[in-house]
């Protein structure tokens, strides 16, 4: 019988032992600390690249290259210099010896000894592998690939979401690192800020019911025990990626702009946290603690990606004037949305835009998200619509949960036109509902929400995305048991949505999958 991370917490906690189970345990020792996370499953690279390697934001010439110094990767403080040499390289073989460009840069302490290498001078649409040097050891090689320009005629890229480290294994981040995909969105949750209480572990709970991690140090750890899953950094070595983040990075279901001086201490410890340990791209327009994570981005003239920050310029929800993207932001975007090309249009997007009401006529589920937002969003929609964009495709996290809607500006309002579709994804291991929870509510949903076409909860994995002029093409990936590091992935079933055409089909061949919520 196989144990997953929850169980042997659960066990460690009804033995009294929960401070030997869970790494982060207050008064255990660097090495302490490391016991309990392998006894998790969690290994590391050889020192001092023990958080492996990353690439990201691939531009056609450049591309982001990242690694962080940590020989103790659990400590609160490494015991290196302030400054720390690193040599990178790039080259167009794994061996490294057709070397294109190298270079050094100093890693200091300020930053948690990361580095961030935007190398440029690339060749567009290619495949290169890059490597790093310190303290006399290498780093294991990465892979990564520039952005094409001009004419595309398809892009492969998966994107994953919500990973809870207590909740299981990486399994997913497994079945990634094998796909042959462009690049990889992170939508969000990378981390979460709550660990076991009382020796059980926790999924969507208040926060001060959790022990609370406050401190850079704190974020820091928490941010290296989620890299201690060996398929994480292998997902990462595999693919560059495109980065958003949701609330779990700092604490649950926040708001950017409110709380006093204590939680804007505690945001600037998370931000920064997350820049140190994140291939991320800095726009030269902020700094830190606040690093701008909304971008555009082209896959040549097949795609726009459009990543979005919907939890760094929020107001609180439910206000009439209410903002979740910011006034900035919503200028931004819907300056985007006028001017964007003839492509395929997607919105990396942290959390669900669609409406989600739990009974016909009853209230909305969560306006955490956008139904916490309601006059903006349909400014943002309405706008979508007048501006005549088309081919806008959603891909969401944060749900842990695989939803497929119609995009409408009014969703009360059946005869609103569709003006794209949403996808949003099961979670990589964060706890959904239950089985029974799923299958007494999926029908429920369906009912109380007309633009809502499929519903299924009761799995764990990604979705890869496959983009041709013609079709946009979503394949649920799933895994067997994330109680299995290695646990196999399948297709549970495939949407389609046709170039010029909004709204979204399910592919005939994997229409009788198993699902809680499907619209005939």
């Amino acid at each position: 019988m196989k144990l997953n991370r929850r169980d042997l917490l659960k066990a460690a906690g009804a033995a009294g032992a929960l401070n030997l189970a869970w790494p982060l345990s207050a008064g255990l020792s660097p090495a302490q600390a490391r016991e309990a996370a392998e006894a998790l499953g969690a290994d590391y690279d050889p020192a001092p690249f023990t958080l492996g390697v990353a690439s990201g934001d691939p531009q056609p010439s450049s591309v982001v290259l990242w690694t962080r110094l940590a020989p103790e990767p659990l400590a609160a403080v490494q015991q290196l210099p302030e400054i720390v040499e690193v040599e990178w390289v790039v080259a167009e073989d794994c061996a490294l010896t057709r070397v294109v460009t190298r270079g050094k840069t100093p890693a200091s302490a300020t930053l948690g000894h990361s580095v961030h290498v935007p190398v440029g001078g690339l060749r567009a649409n290619t495949r290169y592998w890059y490597a790093f040097k310190a303290l006399g050891r290498t780093s294991r090689v990465g892979r990564t690939r520039t952005a094409p320009v001009g004419s595309v005629v398809k892009v492969r890229f998966a994107a994953a979401n919500c990973q809870a480290f207590h909740d299981g294994f990486y399994a997913a981040h497994r079945g990634i690192a094998r796909e042959d995909v462009d690049f990889v969105v992170h939508l969000g949750d990378y981390i979460y800020e709550h660990g076991p209480v009382g020796g059980v572990p926790t999924d969507h709970v208040r926060d001060h019911d959790t022990p609370a991690i406050l401190t850079l140090a704190d974020y820091r750890r928490r941010h290296a025990l989620y890299k201690g899953d060996a398929s994480l950094r292998e997902a990462h070595a595999a693919h560059p990626w495109y980065l958003t983040w949701d609330d779990h990075e700092v604490v649950n279901d926040y708001s950017g702009t409110g709380g006093g001086a204590p939680f804007m201490q505690r945001r600037a410890a998370a931000y920064q946290a997350w820049y140190e340990n994140m291939p991320h791209r800095d726009s030269g327009h902020s700094s830190l603690p606040d690093p701008e994570i909304h971008r555009v981005r082209r896959w040549g003239d097949l795609l726009e990606l459009t990543v979005l920050d919907l939890r760094s310029y929020r107001s609180a929800q439910n206000l009439g004037n209410g903002t979740i993207l910011g006034a900035e932001q919503k200028a931004w975007l819907k300056q985007g949305i006028a001017q964007g090309p003839e492509a395929w249009h997607v919105w990396a997007n942290s959390i669900m835009l669609s409406q989600l009401r739990g009974r016909p006529g009853g209230s909305y589920m969560f306006t955490d998200q956008w139904d916490g937002f309601l006059a903006e969003r349909k400014e943002v929609l309405n706008h979508v619509h007048t501006s005549g964009m088309e081919d806008l495709v959603v891909i969401t996290g944060d749900w842990h949960s695989a939803f497929v809607d119609d995009i409408r500006p009014d969703f009360d309002d059946t005869s609103s036109p569709v003006v794209g579709t949403e996808f949003t994804a099961h979670s990589v291991t964060s706890g959904a509902y239950s089985a029974d929870w799923n299958k007494t509510n999926g029908p429920v949903m369906g009912a109380a929400n007309p633009h809502l076409k499929y519903f299924e909860g009761n799995r764990y994995g990604y979705d890869v995305y496959e983009v041709t002029p013609q079709r946009f093409s979503a394949h649920m990936r799933v895994i067997a048991d994330r109680r299995d590091p290695e646990s196999p992935v399948t297709t549970l079933t495939s949407f389609h949505v046709d170039r010029g055409t909004a709204g979204s089909y399910e592919d005939p061949a994997t229409k009788n999958s198993p699902a809680q919520y499907r619209r005939d």
